[in-house]
């Protein structure tokens, strides 16, 4: 099947595509079957993938509208007991004898699993037990340790099945920490944020149609995959968003990453410095990096800002006041100019 195709079986929720595919939605950071009830998202906000366990090892969860991880069919209650067993305990390994020894024929157990999820059961234990030690490296544990704590009998062969899995070693991961991403709601709709340990990198509406594109270039700009995770920095985002949408915060307060060519930084840098409750035009902007000249070039420049509000891109305006472009949408732009406008101090009569 090609993209087309599954795209418009999972419009249609066509339930003839049921266990064909399984839908991973990049701005949320689940994953679907294909009868799934909840609103269609965009075609560039989609990939698809061939099992539920390959969207689990991407870092996707599982929606809570369809529940792609339970079949049509309800579960027989033996295999219910194992997926129990497993989800409270994805480190243990549970072999065929001890599943003899709970009444079940281990042939029986592997065929469902592999109909039911792609994969056999000791494959689906095994895939629970890499996400689990994924992330357990991402939160700085050791290679040796994340591997031992989580069922791997040897450091080779989870190596082996880590590189397979995630395209890299564990070793380089553990150095290189992935992006992790993350959604947060706000007055104006679902954001995307992601983090390294850095600082922020991204802070996007998730209906911004360059988000995929945007994400892509981190992943390349920071040598890194972007996947739904943890940061410590998303607490501290969400609060100070949440005081930004109320009116008392007037300038966040948060590390930040901004990779990006001279003159790109240099713009950004300018737009942190336009006060709250005020405006610049692009070319006072220009100016600002001494390049008065540039004007268009400063306009693409802040096009490209990947970390919107915080690197507040919305207060420049074009020479004639008008609002411009804005990669969330010109109505949000009007929004949080209004809002920080209606937040300043009434002007004094006669000062």
């Amino acid at each position: 099947m090609d993209f087309q195709e599954q795209y418009g079986a999972l419009v249609r929720s066509d339930p003839a595509y049921e266990g064909r595919f399984i839908t991973g939605v990049r701005t949320t950071g689940i994953f679907c079957r294909p009868t799934c009830r909840a609103r269609k998202p965009r075609p560039e906000n989609v990939e698809f993938f061939s099992s539920t366990k390959e969207a689990l090892l991407a870092g996707y969860r599982p929606c809570k509208v369809c529940h792609p991880l339970e079949p049509r069919q309800p579960i027989p209650g033996m295999i219910r007991a194992l997926l129990d067993e497993v989800d409270a305990r994805p480190e243990a390994r549970i072999r065929d004898d001890a599943i003899r020894t709970r009444g079940l024929d281990p042939d029986t157990v592997r065929r469902w699993f592999k109909k039911h999820h792609g994969v056999t059961f000791q494959g689906y234990q095994r895939a629970r037990r890499l996400s689990l030690a994924f992330e357990r490296i991402r939160q700085g544990e050791s290679v040796v340790s994340a591997a031992m704590g989580t069922g791997f009998d040897s450091i080779s062969g989870f190596g082996e099945s880590f590189r397979k899995t995630f395209g890299a070693s564990p070793t380089k991961l553990s150095v290189q920490r992935p992006i992790s991403v993350t959604r947060i709601a706000t007055p104006l709709g679902l954001m995307v944020a992601a983090a390294v340990d850095e600082g922020l990198c991204l802070l996007e509406f998730a209906d911004r149609r360059a988000l995929e594109t945007e994400l892509g270039d981190l992943e390349r700009l920071l040598n890194t995959r972007a996947l739904s995770g943890e940061n410590p920095l998303f607490d501290r985002l969400s609060t100070q968003l949440d005081a930004y949408f109320s009116g008392t915060l007037r300038v966040f307060d948060l590390p930040l990453v901004l990779p990006g060519t001279p003159f790109q930084r240099a713009a950004w840098n300018a737009l942190l410095a336009v006060p709250y409750g005020q405006t610049r035009t692009y070319r006072d902007q220009a100016a600002a990096v001494n390049r008065p000249a540039a004007v268009r070039a400063v306009g693409t420049a802040n096009g490209h800002n990947r970390i919107c509000v915080v690197v507040p891109c919305h207060r420049v305006v074009a020479t004639d006041g008008s609002l411009a472009g804005y990669g969330g949408g010109l109505w949000r732009k009007r929004w949080l100019l209004d809002l920080e406008s209606d937040r300043l101090p009434s002007p004094e009569i006669g000062g």
